[in-house]
């Protein structure tokens, strides 16, 4: 083994993986709902992105490569499995997500706004995983088409479909909250790349 070009690779693996990091540690964050698992599930997709590193090819989409190894990583994960074949519908409010930035005057339109970003939260965390995971891809990552069908190893029409789905449920499950005052805006602000 060359040491030289071994020390190329690892440098070029840094290069390409750590600017991921926090990102890889939101879509795991929303994928466990969970502080720690989620630190296990991106510090396991390193190991393992490092160790595959020979077989991906320089000059390819190492975002959709590495992505790909968190969620395959998640997916054959006892909680993953777990996940997958159950859907939950019960948000437990024990684990608060970070707060979005608002800058309001008066206590009640923080208070509104708050609610609001929880009852987004909610939503999306009771999606079943291939809608969750999907429509997080797209719209918090803001990974195009492409490169969500490369990640999840699906054809665009498949992404594509399944993206409408994901947003048909989601406003399925916020409109009776929308009908009761809120408006769409103020949740969909709550959408952001903090979540």
């Amino acid at each position: 083994m060359d040491l030289p070009a071994t020390n190329l690779r690892l440098d070029s693996f840094e290069e390409l993986a750590l600017p991921l990091f926090d990102q890889l540690y939101n879509f795991a964050h929303w994928l466990t709902r969970n502080r720690d698992d989620a630190e296990d599930l991106v510090q396991e997709t390193y190991v393992k992105a490092l160790k595959g590193f020979s077989s991906f090819q320089l000059g390819t989409n190492f975002r959709a490569w590495i992505y790909r190894i968190l969620r395959n990583t998640f997916l054959t994960s006892r909680q993953g499995l777990k996940v997958t074949m159950t859907v939950s519908l019960d948000f437990d409010g024990e684990e608060e997500g970070p707060e979005s930035a608002i800058e309001h005057d008066t206590p009640e339109t923080l208070l509104f706004a708050r609610s609001s970003h929880e009852l987004l939260q909610s939503a999306i965390g009771a999606l079943p995983v291939h809608f969750r995971e999907i429509l997080l891809l797209c719209e918090v990552e803001e990974m195009s088409y492409q490169e969500i069908s490369e990640t999840l190893t699906i054809p665009i029409g498949t992404v594509m479909s399944r993206l409408s789905r994901a947003r048909q449920t989601l406003r399925n499950h916020l409109r009776p909250h929308l009908q009761q005052g809120a408006e769409p805006r103020t949740i969909a602000k709550g959408m952001d790349h903090d979540l």
